[in-house]
C-alpha cells in the first residue's frame, strides 16, 4: 500500500506553533506564498494550511495570495496585435468566479481560492485572492492597466503594513517585488500591451491590458549571473539579515516586512538595470 500514513503528516497544531515561532502573529496582514511539495506531507493537505494560517492571523488578520489565471491562449499575445482578436474568437473567456488560478502558481493558490470564504480580484492578468478583515480592500476595484502599481492590491497591501510569508518557495517567487518595478526611479522599463477575452455583461469582449512587462522584466540586469533577478534580489535581502527564518512542516519558513523588502528591491532594480536612472 502506497501513500501518506496519517502519523507521518505534520498536524495543523504543530503548523501553528511553527508559524508562531517564525513571528505570525494574530492582526498580520501576509502575502503567502507555499510549496506544498517542500513543506511536506500536511493534515488536510492545501484545504489544512489554509485553515491554519487563517488560525494564526485570527479574525483581524487578512491573507493574501496571488493566484493568477489559467490562460491556455497566453502565446495569441506574441502574434502581432492585429491577429489577437481573430485568434482568441472562440477561446473561454476570463470569469474572476470560475476561472482556476494558473497552474505556475502551485496547487495551494487554486485550493486557496475554492476555500469558502475567499474574495477573488476581477482581473485576468494580476488577480489575487484574500481571505480576512481586510479582504474587500485588498481585492475590490483592481486597476485595469498596471495592475501590479499604484493603487493595486500590492500597494494596498503595503499600506497595511502586510508581510511577505513564504513557505518553501521559490527564491523568484515574490510578487510584491513587481511594485519595487513600479517604484524604481528608471527613464525607460519595458511595457507591454497584451489582449485578453473575458466575460462582459453582454458576453465575451475582448480588452487590451497595458503594464510594465511582469514576464521577461522591465529591463535586463547586471550582476544576477544569468539567475531571475527576482531570486537574485530575494537572496540579497535576506542576507541583510532582515528576514526571519525557521522551519514550517518540513520547509524554509521566510517572514519579512514588505515594505522594507519593496524599498530595498526598488534600489537594487535602480543600480542594476542597464537603462538610465531618472533626474532629480
Amino acid at each position: 500500500m502506497t501513500g501518506v500514513r496519517m502519523t507521518d503528516a505534520v498536524g495543523s497544531d504543530r503548523l501553528l506553533a511553527d508559524l508562531r515561532a517564525l513571528g505570525v502573529s494574530p492582526g498580520d496582514t501576509l502575502m503567502v506564498h507555499v510549496s506544498m511539495r517542500r513543506i511536506g506531507p500536511l493534515e488536510g493537505g492545501a484545504r489544512g494550511l489554509v485553515e491554519v494560517i487563517d488560525r494564526a492571523v485570527g479574525a483581524s488578520g487578512t491573507v493574501l495570495v496571488a493566484l493568477g489565471a489559467l490562460d491556455a491562449w497566453s502565446s495569441v499575445n506574441e502574434e502581432p496585435e492585429v491577429r489577437c482578436a481573430d485568434l482568441l474568437a472562440g477561446s473561454p473567456p476570463f470569469d474572476a468566479v470560475t476561472t482556476p488560478a494558473d497552474p505556475d502558481v502551485g496547487v495551494f493558490a487554486e485550493v486557496f481560492r475554492t476555500t469558502p470564504g475567499t474574495q477573488v480580484s476581477d482581473h485576468p492578468e494580476g488577480r489575487f485572492g484574500a481571505r480576512g478583515a481586510a479582504a474587500e480592500i485588498l481585492t475590490r476595484d483592481v486597476p485595469w492597466h498596471h495592475y501590479y502599481g499604484p493603487g493595486s492590491p500590492l500597494d494596498r497591501f503595503v499600506t497595511l503594513g502586510g508581510r511577505v510569508l513564504r513557505l518553501g518557495a521559490d527564491d523568484d517567487h515574490t510578487t510584491v517585488i513587481h511594485l519595487a518595478e513600479y517604484a524604481a526611479p528608471l527613464s525607460d522599463k519595458r511595457a507591454v500591451r497584451r489582449h485578453r477575452l473575458v466575460r462582459g455583461e453582454d458576453g465575451p469582449v475582448i480588452r487590451t491590458i497595458e503594464c510594465l512587462d511582469d514576464s521577461d522584466g522591465i529591463a535586463d540586469y547586471d550582476g544576477t549571473g544569468g539567475d531571475d533577478e527576482f531570486g537574485v534580489i530575494w537572496r540579497e535581502y535576506r542576507a541583510t539579515d532582515r528576514v526571519a527564518v525557521g522551519t514550517v512542516g518540513n520547509a524554509v519558513g521566510e517572514l519579512a516586512d514588505a515594505a522594507d523588502l519593496v524599498d530595498f528591491a526598488s534600489r537594487w532594480i535602480a543600480s542594476h538595470a542597464r537603462v538610465a536612472p531618472c533626474r532629480r
